[in-house]
């Protein structure tokens, strides 16, 4: 494929943000945004023709207990909806807490949330933050040792390098003999 954007015309972004904040030594805050932007305009299903600008502002908040990542609350904002229905879905993630981000969280949070339980939006943001929360949350606790047995529980089969019986877990393994 030759992709050359110079010569097309970009019609829309979604952009989206995860930051960490430590509150206490084990508590996690996770902020996560996104934001859909229509830069041309377009026809809305009504037919009425919607000129540029921001389609959706949505932003969730957990608060996170490591080393478990347990969700212990979550909190919505909807700044911007395409239209007044869609903060009927502003309470869909409430099944989500308690929940701990580990392997199988994407498609829990899919059964939980999705579809017409509640936004795709919502969902595609609290998927994409729980990698960020994982990364995040162990940067922000990464100051205290931990040994390679620690390290070795809470990464083992998170990703194709972490995965059992790969090279990193391998490694940990002759570490802690």
């Amino acid at each position: 494929m030759n992709f050359d954007r110079t010569t097309f015309q970009k019609i829309h972004t979604r952009q989206i943000d995860v930051a960490t904040y430590k509150c206490t030594s084990e508590t996690f805050i996770v902020e996560g945004v996104l934001k859909d932007s229509r830069l041309a305009d377009a026809y809305g299903p009504t037919g009425k023709l919607l000129p540029p600008g921001t389609i959706h502002h949505m932003i969730i908040r957990m608060q996170v207990k490591g080393p478990d990542l347990i969700i212990e609350d979550i909190e919505v904002e909807m700044p911007t909806l395409p239209n007044e229905f869609c903060i009927e879905t502003i309470n869909c993630l409430e099944p989500i807490k308690g929940m701990r981000i580990a392997s199988g969280f994407t498609s829990k949070v899919k059964k939980l949330a999705g579809g017409v339980k509640g936004c795709v939006h919502l969902v595609a943001l609290m998927t994409a933050m729980a990698p960020a929360a994982f990364q995040g949350i162990f940067s922000g606790m990464d100051r205290k040792y931990k040994t390679p047995e620690m390290i070795s529980q809470s990464m083992e089969n998170t990703c194709w390098v972490w995965r059992s019986g790969g090279p990193l877990i391998n490694r940990l393994s002759d570490a802690e003999n």
